[in-house]
């Protein structure tokens, strides 16, 4: 497993080497941009706006715009150092707090984290407190010059660092349009909603989500590769065209109810054959 950050991360005078390694992978399949007339592939070229000339990578600086038009430039050396000096010291535990006192809006991505050299003993103290306490642990720590909030946890014996988004980057509910602040709900449709929740409740399986859409593109694929005709599939079961609330819980609820284990076959009229006479 590539590693991608190398560093120590602390608590109390406890000093973990630590390195970290992406959990989690994008299986998106990417698609080329394709020139129609002859399926070459095609270029995008980095061109100044003003010049209209093309510019080299030696040529291109990063800059804030601080107003319309008008930047601060950042040389290279600058920015180096600045993450250079932050990089250098070791990630420090900040505070220990309750994991479901965390909205999950606050998550980002995931890391992996091994032990470094002469670390595993301090790595599996780490571990045990979090497991002993049912803590998480809140860090800081710079990944590809950007400062992240991290969670400290575990999952499957190994400890994993989660970045998380500060406080200000998480974007105001009271911004978000058409959100009903009251609404007259009947207690029957409550309790027929809480039934299909009731109804559709199981244990945790993630083996049993499939990305699908991966999965037909990748044959879609396969299919024109092998030069076969391709059919889109009609399987899938059309929703009932329900008018009010209520009906459509009712419907859901009904749709959803396991099948019976053995129905009873109905019992068979018993008739009386007609034997022919032989002539």
């Amino acid at each position: 497993m590539h590693t991608m950050w190398k560093g120590s991360i602390s608590f109390g005078l406890v000093n973990i080497p630590i390195k970290l390694h992406t959990a989690t992978e994008d299986k998106d399949i990417k698609l080329r941009t394709l020139h129609k007339e002859c399926h070459a592939p095609i270029k995008y070229e980095k061109k100044c706006s003003a010049c209209e000339k093309e510019v080299a990578p030696e040529d291109i600086v990063k800059a804030y715009e601080y107003a319309k038009g008008k930047y601060v430039v950042l040389d290279k050396e600058d920015l180096e150092k600045l993450q250079k000096e932050n990089e250098d010291k070791a990630v420090e535990i900040i505070d220990f707090v309750k994991m479901d006192e965390i909205d999950p809006i606050y998550y980002d991505k995931c890391y992996f984290m091994s032990s470094g050299d002469g670390g595993n003993k301090a790595y599996a103290l780490l571990r045990e407190a979090l497991i002993e306490s049912g803590k998480v642990g809140i860090a800081k720590i710079i990944i590809r010059s950007k400062e992240q909030l991290a969670v400290i946890r575990v999952y499957d014996n190994t400890l994993v660092m989660e970045t998380i988004h500060f406080p200000d980057e998480v974007r105001k509910t009271e911004d978000v349009p058409n959100v009903p602040a009251e609404a007259t709900i009947a207690k029957k449709e409550l309790e027929t909603a809480i039934l299909l929740i009731d109804q559709l409740t199981t244990a945790f399986d993630p083996s049993k989500y499939t990305d699908e859409y991966r999965t037909a593109l990748l044959e879609l694929i396969e299919a024109k590769k092998m030069g076969k005709d391709v059919v889109t599939s009609q399987e899938k079961v059309q929703t009932t065209n329900v008018m009010d609330l209520m009906a459509a819980l009712q419907a859901s609820i009904d749709n959803t109810k396991p099948e019976q284990a053995a129905e009873e076959k109905p019992k068979k009229t018993k008739t009386r054959k007609k034997v022919a006479k032989e002539a």
